[in-house]
């Protein structure tokens, strides 16, 4: 962690004396040299807020992980899954066909339904990670959750190899503390 931060830290003073370098010859009119300056300044700026943003969502507890809205939990579940090394993606709010991430790693397309629910989650979440196989030429879905799953929602996932992640499975794979 410390490592970390004094990473972030020498990024920030970077991002600092590129833009404080392209405001200098702005001044001066040198307009080319600014430009660059300026984007480089931009994209430091960019790189630094969303290890920021993912650092925060890295070391969350589960007691904030419950207390997360549904397109919270799903940017969580992002920072997570790149963490463990997948390229991830963020489906559309409304509209995803079923699926609310999709995963890339070593070929393999895999499709996540994320439900941050305060009870089970039932059969519905399975049915739609089923359908958004086909639609997004997945090779197998997910559904991940901060509780548990219905007996039926278990029984389908077995049946259309659907591979569950409960409350216990996330805290052991993204080493969560409760």
């Amino acid at each position: 962690m410390r490592i970390y931060n004094m990473i972030t830290g020498i990024l920030a003073v970077m991002a600092l004396a590129a833009y404080g370098k392209g405001y200098f010859l702005f001044v001066r009119g040198e307009g080319e040299e600014c430009v660059f300056y300026t984007l480089l300044c931009a994209a430091a700026l960019v790189w630094l807020v969303r290890r920021l943003v993912n650092g925060r969502y890295l070391r969350m507890s589960m007691r904030k992980v419950d207390r997360l809205n549904g397109r919270a939990f799903e940017k969580y579940l992002c920072a997570q899954f790149r963490h463990l090394g997948y390229r991830v993606t963020l489906t559309d709010y409304s509209h995803d066909y079923g699926a609310d991430l999709i995963l890339r790693r070593r070929g393999e397309k895999i499709v996540v339904q994320a439900k941050r629910y305060e009870r089970n989650v039932g059969i519905a979440a399975v049915q739609e990670a089923v359908g958004s196989v086909a639609y997004y030429d997945a090779d197998r879905a997910m559904v991940v959750t901060n509780s548990g799953f219905t007996k039926s929602a278990r029984n389908l996932a077995r049946q259309n190899n659907v591979e569950l992640w409960g409350r216990y499975d996330i805290q052991k794979k993204f080493k969560i503390r409760d």
